[in-house]
Order: structure tokens, then sequence, then C-alpha cells
């Protein structure tokens, strides 16, 4: 594909050149030849282009009509080009084979969003090697009682097991962002790193609790539709203070509260 198409700001285009980052990726993905792939925002296909030979299937999801129509020309059988958001899409409806993997450059700009999409269809995937700006690594890696620990952290750690692959500086890219960037391995575990009695009930206890972050718990939780007399109810059961913050809680203890807030409710 051409280097002459220029990257949009609102698309948080930034092209990876680097072919080492490219080769840790590739590795770090461990590709078989009947490997299912997607991969989010391909760009002008520098990783594409290592993907496709490697792999049975590679499905891509561009939002750059420009980009989407020099995809379509190549007219390989064993690639499926997906024209618009990926935020949009029905990723169930589109990945009807799993499992597969996901490797991608991911735009900075909906990387949260993604990996938020990505926990939600979790059973599609068994591993994803993503970028991210370092910041968000950082999150996903993230202790208990940290500025960087959040929601995303404690669902990512519920799900995966997450590892840095490699540091990537900004003049690895075109344009060169202004920050540092990393890529994670993530490994699907066979089963959740605690268990959990509803997934989607403890999803949503996590994003409450920390909602509000210069909240308590007990104001976190009440402002979200969660019934004050049972969240008051399961903290007692649970053994857990109202008055901590969502950002000092670990898995365990959130998959606790879960626990008896989904008995009281």
């Amino acid at each position: 594909m051409s280097d002459s198409h220029r990257p949009r700001k609102r698309f948080g285009q930034n092209f990876l050149k680097d072919n080492r980052i490219i080769d840790a990726i590739i590795a770090a993905a461990q590709l078989q030849s009947d490997d299912r792939v997607l991969e989010i925002g391909p760009g002008r296909g520098a990783l594409t282009n290592r993907l496709l030979p490697r792999v049975g299937q590679l499905h891509i999801m561009e939002i750059d009509r420009d980009l989407v129509e020099a995809f379509q020309q190549r007219n390989d059988p064993r690639l499926q080009v997906h024209a618009g958001d990926a935020l949009h899409f029905d990723w169930t409806r589109l990945l009807t084979q799993p499992p597969y993997k996901l490797v991608a450059n991911l735009p900075y700009n909906i990387s949260s969003q993604i990996l938020f999409k990505m926990l939600e269809h979790r059973h599609l995937f068994t591993c994803m090697v993503l970028m991210f700006q370092k910041e968000v690594g950082d999150r996903l890696r993230a202790e208990p009682g940290t500025k960087a620990y959040g929601a995303l952290t404690v669902l990512c750690q519920l799900w995966f097991d997450v590892e840095r692959v490699v540091l990537v500086p900004p003049q690895c890219f075109t344009p060169a962002p202004k920050v540092m960037s990393e890529v994670l391995c993530f490994m699907r575990r066979s089963a959740p790193r605690v268990e959990v009695d509803d997934p989607a009930f403890f999803a949503r206890v996590v994003k409450a609790s920390f909602a509000q972050r210069r909240k308590t718990l007990k104001n976190s939780l009440k402002a979200s539709d969660l019934a004050p007399e049972s969240v008051e109810q399961a903290a007692q059961q649970a053994a857990i203070d109202l008055q901590r913050r969502g950002e000092t809680l670990n898995l365990i203890e959130f998959a606790r509260l879960a626990k008896a807030l989904h008995s009281a409710t």
C-alpha cells in the first residue's frame, strides 16, 4: 500500500513503520497457518502485510474509506475487509468461527473503548497482542491503591494474563506521537482468576465503583441504580468498609462484594 496516504488525526492514525516492533508483535501472537485473526485499524498495512501470509483468515476493520478501498483491491480470499467503526460492528455476527486472535496497533483515541468491547466478546479470542499508549498499559497492570488502577485493570486481570511484549518509542510511527507506547499480550485464562457468579453484574459493580473516583464506595455505588439498603446489606455481608474508595479493593474483594450485592438485589 502506498505511503502517500496522509494520516488523519480524527481517526487517531499513527502508522507503525518499525520492522523490529512488527517482528515482536508477530512473535508474541504465536501465529499458526490455520489461525483466524482480527486486526483493527490496519492503516497502511505494515502489520497486515506480515499477518496475511502467516494465517488462514484475516479480518480487518478500517474506518478510513481510502484505506478500505486499497485493501479491497487486493482480492485475496484470506482477507475479509470490514469498512466502518470497530466500536459499532456486531463482532459476534462478523466473527462466526471462533476462536480468533486479535492483533492490532489500536487507534489511540478508541483503545480503552476497544478493550471494553474485547472484554464483552472475550469468548471469541484466545490471544490478543495490542499496541497502546504506555499510560494505558500501566493502567492494565496496575496494583490496587495506585492512581493507574481502575475498572479496566480489574476486568482484564479477571479474564486474562497480561504481559508487556515491548516498549515502543515515538519514532517508530508516522506521525510520531508525543508519548511512549507499548505492546501487551493478553492470554485468555481457562477460568476467571477469581470465581464470579454473574460476570455481567460483576462488571457493573466494578464500573460503578470507579465511576466517581474521589467518592467513597458508599456514595459511588448509591449513585448507580443499586438500592441503598442493598448496598449496606451487601457490604456488611462481604466485610467491605463502604468508606473505602473503589481503587483500594483488590480482585478478591470486588468478587466478594459483587456476590453479596447480587444476592441482596
